[in-house]
């Protein structure tokens, strides 16, 4: 399905198991989102599939609930590899809700927690495994898991995965799992490293795109700032001031992600930070907390990108921009999830002309530059090598400005 079609009205009709669709019927998921309602009936068919989908539209579900159905009739393990911790517990969490009803057992083998207690999961024979690729080759290199045993594999922001450099891990893995398996690889963008797998190891996969590669979230809008970077901590602060809901920012290193959070509680804000220097502890609680509304702010890097499932988050803020365009937008997607509306907020230095360039030339569209009374205006130094210099104006009434008195 491509485009905005309207879903159908229920679960009913995919091919769903009438015991699946109970479950889905106790948790309220009542309407399928368009990526659901084209992929569920194809897996369950047994086909392999290249699903392409924003951020944010059920991609979990679009595989678990074929994955669970399937193997309730059919023997052997289903694989799930994901890029981030966080992204695999959560993915974790979703199959539980499902498979738990059947008697199924799931494992999580991510880096940063135990392997004893993960060792200990796979001797309990899981039917479903979720893993991301470092930790699952350490299983397989103890004999902990059989890859043999997998007749079904997913492949989960495969992009992201690639860009993590997993791509070797990947390959590894890919070969020693049995060929004759059923294999679904979903995404919100599919460079052409990711069709070279799936020519390589999906036999004849079907392509479900829900919207273009590069397409943002439906419900968010969009605007940037250009300032100097000394500026930048005084601009924050307005921005803070004018939001009251989850602000989630984004910062280009794991050392910025500290300064950046020190920064925001001496402005008076709660805030807690979530990257790779951090353990896997600090970042669920930091995760938790920002789900539950003690912390108004979470400064992430790009390892949060995707693994973040929070809905209601109110604004993005992109206080560096990505270095990957693809990321903007993965950020971005973080907030507007699950038809709720949401807003991004970049800022860009004079001299990143060509980042932002690289991002409208992306997502195909312009990015609308704001101006603040309290910040002198500012320019890229490379006129006319972005879209926006075409049209540099002060938002007007007709468009939302961030710094409008929010009621």
């Amino acid at each position: 399905m491509t485009g905005h079609k309207t879903p159908t009205s229920s679960f009913f009709g995919l091919g769903i198991a009438p015991k699946i669709l109970d479950i889905l019927e106790r948790i309220k998921f009542k309407i399928p989102t368009p990526i659901q309602e084209k992929a569920i009936p194809l897996a369950i068919q047994d086909k392999d599939i290249i699903g392409i989908a924003q951020t944010g539209t059920g991609k979990t579900h679009a595989f678990a609930i074929p994955m669970v159905q399937r193997l309730v009739q059919k023997k052997g393990v289903g694989l799930v590899l994901a890029p981030t911790r966080e992204l695999a517990i959560q993915i974790d969490e979703a199959f539980q809700g499902l498979a738990s009803a059947f008697g199924m057992k799931t494992a999580c083998l991510i880096g940063g927690a135990p392997m004893h207690s993960q060792t200990q999961a796979l001797r309990r024979n899981p039917r479903i495994v979720i893993a991301t690729p470092g930790r699952l080759l350490d299983h397989m290199s103890h004999w902990n898991f059989m890859p043999n045993t997998v007749t079904m594999l997913v492949l989960d922001e495969a992009d992201r995965m690639l860009d993590m450099g997993f791509a070797p891990q990947i390959e590894k893995i890919l070969r020693f799992l049995p060929p004759e398996r059923q294999t679904m690889l979903f995404s919100a963008t599919i460079p052409k490293e990711i069709m070279a797998i799936a020519a390589k190891y999906m036999k004849l996969p079907v392509s479900v795109e829900i919207a273009p590669s590069g397409t943002t979230a439906e419900h968010v809008t969009q605007e940037l700032f250009i300032v100097k970077k000394e500026a930048k901590p005084r601009l924050l602060n307005k921005l803070l001031a004018q939001y009251h809901g989850a602000i989630l920012l984004f910062s280009r290193t794991k050392y910025n992600a500290k300064t950046i959070s020190r920064l925001i509680r001496g402005m008076g804000y709660s805030a807690a930070e979530i990257h790779s220097n951090r353990t896997l502890s600090q970042r669920r609680e930091a995760l938790d907390g920002f789900k539950s509304g003690r912390y108004k702010v979470l400064v992430a890097t790009d390892i949060a990108s995707r693994g973040i499932d929070v809905v209601g988050i109110e604004l993005v803020i992109n206080y560096h921009l990505p270095e990957d365009a693809e990321n903007y937008v993965h950020r971005i997607g973080r907030t507007a999830r699950a038809g709720h509306k949401g807003h991004a907020v970049s800022f860009a230095t004079p001299d990143q002309s060509r980042d932002v360039r690289n991002i409208e030339n992306l997502i195909k569209s312009t990015l609308p530059v704001s101006k603040h009374p309290e910040f002198p205006p500012e320019r890229f130094t490379k006129p006319g090598s972005s879209f926006s210099q075409s049209k540099p104006k002060r938002y007007q009434g007709r468009r939302r400005n961030s710094f409008r008195k929010r009621r």
